[in-house]
Parts: C-alpha cells; structure tokens; sequence
C-alpha cells in the first residue's frame, strides 16, 4: 500500500510540474494573441500576469497535495511532518502573496478564489474588447 501510495504521490508532482509548463505556454499564447488583437502591450502583460499567476496558484494546490500523500501516507515521521508544515507554510505564503498581488486586495476583504477561478477570470478578461 505505501509503494501505491508513493506513485500517487508522485503522479501528483507529475501533474503539478505538468500544470506549470502547460499553463506557462497557454499564458504566453494568451497574452501573443491579446497583443495581435489589441496592439496594446500593457494589455497583453496583464493577460500573461494573470494568467500564469492563476496558473501558479493552481499548480501550488496540486503540489500541497503530493506533499500531504508523501508526508502523511508514505513517510509519517516527526521530521517529516515538520517539514511538510514549513513547505505548506511556505506554499501558503507564496499562493497569498500571488493572490493579493494579482488582484490586489486582501482575502479578507473578497472570498478566497482558487487557482482555476484566477486563470478562467484572467482568460475571460483578455479575450473582452475594452
């Protein structure tokens, strides 16, 4: 079962590190068509911004869960555990700090978002004529 469980987790990582180059291209393919549309580089900027840092989030929410799988199902250690708590510390940070930056105000002060809503919004946005 542990063996299963290590592949598991390791699909995950697989997807996640999947997610970030996929979406990278996607993200640079957006913002090449929003600048071929619009001319406006500040557009396209913002629409490759966006896209990709919703992106990150959602790669971010893969690769928490490979690390849960990894640390509680295979290798349930005290220092594992440990080290667990400080990457999802640190991954909880970094999807924070992603999210304010990108959207500009604190969760707090709007409901939390995933990475998938961030991307689809900054998809959305990209493709409307201001």
């Amino acid at each position: 079962m542990t063996e299963l469980l290590e592949h598991v987790a390791r699909g995950f990582e697989v997807v996640g590190v999947f997610t970030l180059v996929v979406g990278l291209l996607f993200a640079v393919t957006l913002a090449l068509v929003t600048w071929a549309r619009s001319r406006d580089g500040r557009r396209a900027y913002r629409a490759l911004r966006e896209t990709f840092g919703g992106v990150l989030l959602l790669a971010l929410e893969i690769l928490v869960a490979a690390d849960l799988i990894q640390t509680v199902a295979v290798t349930p250690t005290l220092g594992s555990v440990l080290t667990l708590g400080l990457i999802v510390l640190i991954r909880t940070f970094l999807s924070f700090s992603l999210q304010v930056e990108m959207e500009g105000d604190l969760p707090w002060r709007r409901a939390l978002r995933s990475g998938a809503q961030v991307t689809s919004e900054a998809v959305r946005r990209a493709g409307r004529a201001d």
